[in-house]
This record gives C-alpha cells, sequence and structure tokens, in this order.
C-alpha cells in the first residue's frame, strides 16, 4: 500500500458530496484525466447514497466508512456500512433492481458503478451491513473506461 485515507461520516445524504470530493482529492496526485476522475466520484456517490438509502434506510443514526489506498497506480475504495445488508447481492446487482420502487428509484447503482470502475466487489460486511470494494487503474491507460 502505497498511500491511504479513512473517512467516516454519518449516513446522511449532506454528507455524499464530501465523501466523493475526498476521494477524488485524494488520487489526484495520478494525475487522472478529468473524465476519470469524474467515474471515481460517480461511483462513490452511487456507493455512499446505497448505504445511506438502502443500508440504514435513510435513517441517518448510521455511519458509512471510505477507506481510499493506492498500490502503485491502482485505487482500491471500500465503502462500507452497518446497515441491514442485502438479502441476494446478485439480485441486487442487476439493472433496475430496487427494494425502493415508491421512492423512484432506478436501481442502477451497482451498474454504473461496474461501468465506471474495473472492479466491483460486493460483500456482506459481518455481522451486519454492506461493503462495496471498486478498483479503478489510474495508470497510462486511463483516458478510456
Amino acid at each position: 500500500m502505497d498511500n491511504y485515507m479513512t473517512l467516516k461520516i454519518k449516513a446522511a445524504s449532506q454528507n455524499e458530496a464530501l465523501a466523493r470530493s475526498a476521494v477524488a482529492a485524494f488520487c489526484v496526485s495520478l494525475n487522472p484525466t478529468v473524465d476519470v476522475l469524474s467515474d471515481i466520484k460517480t461511483a462513490v456517490s452511487e456507493a455512499v447514497t446505497n448505504s445511506i438509502v438502502h443500508g440504514y434506510n435513510g435513517q441517518d443514526d448510521g455511519t458509512v466508512e471510505i477507506v481510499a489506498f493506492l498500490e502503485g497506480t491502482t485505487l482500491h475504495i471500500d465503502v462500507k456500512d452497518e446497515g441491514i445488508g442485502i438479502e441476494d447481492i446478485e439480485r441486487a446487482k442487476k439493472p433496475f433492481f430496487t427494494t425502493k420502487p415508491d421512492e423512484e428509484r432506478s436501481g442502477m447503482g451497482f451498474t454504473v458503478m461496474e461501468s465506471f470502475m474495473d472492479e466491483l466487489i460486493v460483500e456482506n460486511n459481518v455481522p451486519h451491513g454492506v461493503v462495496v470494494k471498486m478498483k479503478k487503474n489510474l495508470g497510462a491507460d486511463t483516458t478510456e473506461r
């Protein structure tokens, strides 16, 4: 691990922007393109929003932890919560699946994360919650998605 950061935020929607901005600032030293930086910010935004909206059912009494670290030119991002977890992760990762259809949720969060990052792993966090693990190579080939 070449460098790392950890950020714990209250599971409140107003903190989503802080999380994505902090991760974006963290990886700037590797000089990513504007498009790659936008992809990273969007993926972090989706992961944090999922924790708040689904993990804690919109209640702001929980915590979301964001850990970002660099290994060479690869950015690793883990977004962890201690919410209710995901009953069926594979089903939740399918496009348009949502547990909150009456709130006009699109069900595209995991699809967006998967398309903008090089790797996405979603795990239940024992004993409670979820860990979303994402990787993005910020090396010379960062001009393509």
